[in-house]
């Protein structure tokens, strides 16, 4: 009799015990779904900041490098074609200046250094003709146009579902793809090096991008 009830004593003490460690292990789920879902909550948004962060700044640069070239080139026949291309920047970067408002996005500390470095490249490449300048436009263009596709394929990737940004970097896209083709239809292969020439404005951007990105 003693050794049944100290053996219905032990059922109870184990069936107990496996209760418990069943709770723990499903509060133990439950906490790293949690811990899972907040994860993958802030990698979407550092997408998203950074996204924003560096088209702000690029847009930016871009409007200052044909705020450079007009400085030159305003009073000639290529004048009103750059302004309504300067027009189109300047409209991308108001919408990312109101979207760096609205999601509460820390802009690149290095947009000084852009200011200055757009309306550089600008100025310098009209000195060279309007032939360079539109080679400056196709590279620059070029870079920016892929830039967003690589975004477009990011949020996809990581099931970010923000339309307004998709439909904005999609829009901005086909604007720069247009930019593009305008400079090479206003011969910009006629820059003087052009191919150099135009390999270097890619790697500039490019850095360009990748420090706004992450500074």
């Amino acid at each position: 009799m003693n050794n049944l009830i100290k053996s219905t004593k032990f059922i109870k003490k184990t069936n107990i015990i496996r209760t418990y460690c069943t709770k723990n292990n499903n509060n133990s789920t439950t906490t790293k779904n949690i811990l899972s879902d907040i994860e993958k909550e802030k990698l979407k948004r550092e997408i998203i900041e950074r996204i924003i962060r560096v088209d702000h700044a690029g847009e930016f640069g871009a409007a200052r490098i044909y705020e450079g070239q007009l400085a030159v080139l305003g009073n000639t026949k290529e004048g009103p074609l750059i302004r309504e291309m300067a027009d189109q920047e300047k409209e991308h970067q108001a919408k990312f200046n109101q979207l760096i408002y609205e999601k509460r996005v820390r802009p690149t500390v290095l947009s000084p250094i852009w200011n200055v470095a757009g309306f550089g490249l600008g100025y310098v490449s009209a000195l060279m003709g309007k032939e360079a300048a539109m080679a400056v436009t196709v590279a620059v263009e070029t870079v920016i146009s892929d830039h967003y596709n690589d975004q477009l394929r990011q949020l996809n990737d990581a099931g970010i579902d923000d339309k307004e940004l998709k439909e904005t970097i999609k829009k901005f896209r086909d604007d720069e793809l247009e930019h593009m083709h305008i400079g090479i239809e206003h011969d910009a292969e006629l820059a003087p090096l052009y191919k150099p020439f135009s390999e270097l404005v890619k790697v500039g951007t490019k850095t360009a991008i990748w420090l706004s990105t992450r500074v």
